[in-house]
């Protein structure tokens, strides 16, 4: 009896439908098979029960603690690589999503760019950050608006 191959399996877990629906489209180009599923218990049974590589979890796909939410799809499945997706930015979330058991994490706003080169990358057994999670915001120094001896014409001075 030969064995057959089991299919290149992704679980993808989100609850906004329509970025879930992006994001399909982007992972349906590396694997054969994207189980979407828009809740915590899903995501754990699904874990438990197919044969998935990896999974791409949306942070707010639990209101309290995505984080939380990582780390026991991390107890249920050892083995399995974990991108975290999400929209902020700071440099905290990105090593949150690392320190409960994330093997890549990609901004939202990345996902056209970064996703399928984190997917590359933790499938290969490296970890992945999106460039720009961790970049610090680059703040803007602003001055008030000034006027002009003749007060005719207003002023305004901005300094980066």
């Amino acid at each position: 009896m030969i064995a057959q191959k089991q299919p290149d399996c992704v679980l993808l877990a989100g609850r906004h439908h329509g970025l879930s629906e992006g994001i399909r489209g982007l992972l349906e180009s590396a694997f054969e098979v994207v189980v979407m599923v828009a809740d915590e218990m899903s995501l754990l049974e699904s874990a438990k029960r197919l044969a998935a590589q990896l999974a791409v979890v949306d942070v707010s796909l639990v209101r309290e603690d995505g984080f939380g939410a990582v780390r026991r799809l991390r107890e249920v499945c050892p083995t399995l690589k974990l991108i975290v997706i999400s929209a902020h930015n700071e440099i905290s979330v990105s090593q949150s999503a690392l320190a409960a058991g994330a093997d890549g994490f990609v901004l939202q706003r990345a996902i056209a760019t970064d996703l399928l080169s984190a997917v590359d990358a933790v499938r290969a057994g490296q970890r992945f950050v999106s460039h720009s999670a961790l970049a610090q915001p680059q703040l803007e120094t602003c001055r008030s608006p000034t006027v002009s001896e003749n007060r005719s014409t207003p002023k305004t001075e901005i300094t980066r």
